[in-house]
C-alpha cells in the first residue's frame, strides 16, 4: 500500500476563498444551549455534516491589498502611496475614529475629503499620516488610491452539528494568515447558507473546486478560528433540520486502515456518501493525521477527487464518526488528508 504521508507535503487546504464586502444581520445564538453543552464531559453523538456552509470573518481594520493610481485634473497621483501607505498595511483609525468597514471609509472620506488622518499597522507597530483625497475624473468621486479588504470569506463543508444546542464545527483546518500561517483574527464571524452551482474537475497539477454562491445571511455565527477547523453556532434549525441520523463519536483508537466514506455535497442534490480508503495513520502532526485516497466512482466523475470546498467533508467508518477531510495533493486529486474527530472536538471547547 502506498504511503501518502510520508510524501513531501505539496497538499493545500480545501477551502475556497472569496472575498465580499456586504454585511448582515444577525439573529442572537442560543449561548446558554452551547455553554450546557460543553459543560459536558464529552460530546458522544452528533449530527454529522457534509452540507456546504458559507464563512465570512470581519477582521480588525482595513487591509490594503494593494495602491493604485487615481487620475485627477492635476494628473495621476495615488494619494496613499505619497502618505506612505504600503500593501500589506492595516487601516484601523480614521479621523481618531475606530473603523472595521470599507464603508466606513468610504463615508468618512466624503465627509472630510480636504484631508483624512489615518492610523494604520505595520509589523505591529502603530503609523499616523495626513492623506488628501483626490477628486476622480472618471467618477466624479473622492479617492485615495487604495484597495482594501475588510473581510474573508470563502465555502467550506460542516463536519458535525451537536443536537442539543446548534454547535457546528467546519473545514478541519483553519482560516490562516499566508504571511504568518496563523489562524486570521476576527471581531465577528457569520455562517450562511450555500448553494453549490458547479464544479470545476481537479486534475494532476491544478486543484479542483467547488462553485457555489451565498443564499441568505445570519445562519449562524462564528466563534472560533483554529487550526483544527472553524465553530460556532447555528441559529436557526433550518440550517440542519434535513441532517442526517445521529451518530457515534469515533476515538482515534476507533479508526483502521481500509474502507471508509465521506458525506459531501457536491451538486444540487444535498450531502450523499462517497467510498473512500484510509491509507495511512499518523500522531506526528495535531492536524494532518491520516491519508485518505477516493475510490467512489461517482464522486471521481463528479470532481476528479477531492477538491477545494470540500474540506471537513465527515469520515464515517464502521457507523462512526472519525474525523473530516482537510487537503488535497496537489499532484493528484485522488488522494488527501484528515484530520481525527477527536483533534476538533478538543479544539472546540
Amino acid at each position: 500500500m502506498k504511503k501518502y504521508l510520508s510524501v513531501p507535503v505539496r497538499a493545500i487546504a480545501t477551502l475556497l476563498v472569496f472575498f465580499s464586502l456586504s454585511i448582515g444581520v444577525l439573529a442572537a445564538p442560543d449561548f446558554e444551549k452551547a455553554e450546557k453543552s460543553k459543560n459536558n464531559t464529552s460530546v458522544e453523538t452528533v449530527y454529522p455534516g457534509g452540507m456546504p456552509f458559507g464563512i465570512k470573518l470581519y477582521t480588525e481594520g482595513l487591509l490594503v491589498v494593494e495602491l493604485s493610481e487615481v487620475e485627477c485634473d492635476s494628473g495621476t497621483v495615488s494619494p496613499a502611496a505619497e502618505a506612505g501607505i504600503k500593501a500589506g498595511d492595516v487601516i484601523i483609525c480614521v479621523n481618531g475614529k475606530k473603523i472595521t468597514t470599507a464603508e466606513e471609509l468610504v463615508s468618512q472620506i466624503e465627509k472630510s475629503h480636504e484631508k483624512l488622518e489615518i492610523t494604520y499597522l505595520r509589523d505591529k507597530k502603530e503609523y499616523t499620516v495626513n492623506i488628501k483625497p483626490c477628486l476622480s475624473k472618471d467618477d466624479g468621486k473622492y479617492r485615495t488610491g487604495m484597495w482594501l479588504r475588510d473581510s474573508t470569506a470563502g465555502i467550506g463543508t460542516v463536519t458535525y452539528i451537536v443536537p442539543e444546542s446548534g454547535e457546528f464545527a467546519g473545514l478541519g483546518h483553519g482560516i490562516c494568515d499566508p504571511e504568518s500561517g496563523e489562524p486570521v483574527k476576527f471581531i465577528r464571524g457569520i455562517a450562511n447558507n450555500v448553494k453549490i452551482s458547479g464544479v470545476k474537475r481537479g486534475d494532476a497539477g491544478a486543484p479542483g473546486e467547488l462553485k457555489g454562491y451565498f443564499t441568505d445571511l445570519g445562519t449562524g455565527v462564528i466563534l472560533k478560528n483554529t487550526n483544527c477547523g472553524i465553530f460556532g453556532i447555528f441559529n436557526k434549525e433550518s440550517a440542519y433540520e434535513n441532517c442526517q441520523n445521529k451518530i457515534s463519536v469515533g476515538k482515534r483508537s476507533d479508526i483502521k486502515l481500509g474502507d471508509a466514506e465521506i458525506i459531501s455535497t457536491v451538486d444540487e442534490k444535498g450531502p450523499e456518501k462517497y467510498k473512500i480508503e484510509i491509507t495511512e495513520l499518523s500522531d506526528s502532526d495535531k492536524t494532518v493525521n491520516f491519508g485518505i485516497r477516493v475510490t467512489d466512482e461517482a464522486l471521481i466523475e463528479k470532481t476528479g477527487g477531492i477538491v477545494q470546498g470540500m474540506s471537513g467533508s465527515p469520515i464515517i467508518q464502521n457507523g462512526k464518526l472519525v474525523g473530516a477531510v482537510t487537503h488535497v495533493l496537489i499532484n493528484d486529486p485522488l488522494c488527501g488528508y484528515g484530520i481525527y474527530i477527536e483533534s476538533m472536538l478538543g479544539a472546540a471547547v
